[in-house]
């Protein structure tokens, strides 16, 4: 009898990634026989890394587990997700305000697709305050990230911002 292999994806611009998208991941990773990265190209944002940049830094930054993919795509994500035949997406919530937002895109995906499951989880309070805005914004401004984002991430931002 063949293994029904439960695959969730985790959709997001991650510009850069961090180390609260990865304590998610972690976390799902374990849930999941296969979490796989979904690189999004969100046309309201103008991102620092490109799309190949932010699938590298997330395969580099969680090269540790190993269950974890990398994917781009554009389009609709519940889309991404059937056809990868994901039964689940999984997305960070980090304040209420975010769940308005997301609530909001899990019930446009159940319309599209009610075999697709929507996931919430919250990052480690740690990383609570975290995102990839604030995160360029400190390291443009010439503060100290390096407890928030993986190595090779600090390094690359500082890279970019030196130029």
């Amino acid at each position: 009898m063949d293994k029904i292999i439960r695959k969730i994806i985790y959709p997001g611009t991650f510009d850069p990634i961090h180390n609260g998208h990865i304590d998610i991941a972690t976390r799902a990773a374990k849930l999941f026989d296969s979490l796989e990265f979904v690189v999004a190209d969100n046309s309201e944002k103008n991102p620092l890394f490109s799309g190949d940049e932010r699938s590298q830094l997330i395969s580099d930054s969680t090269q540790h587990i190993e269950n974890i993919k990398v994917s781009q795509f554009k389009g609709l994500v519940v889309n991404h997700a059937k056809n990868s035949n994901a039964i689940a997406i999984i997305r960070g919530l980090r304040h209420v305000s975010d769940f308005e937002f997301e609530f909001q895109m899990a019930m446009m995906n159940f319309h599209l697709d009610p075999d697709i499951a929507s996931l919430f989880m919250m990052p480690d309070e740690k990383y609570i305050h975290l995102n990839s805005t604030v995160v360029k914004d400190v390291v443009k401004n010439g503060g100290d990230i390096s407890a928030f984002v993986p190595i090779g991430v600090n390094k690359a931002l500082l890279s970019k911002y030196s130029q």
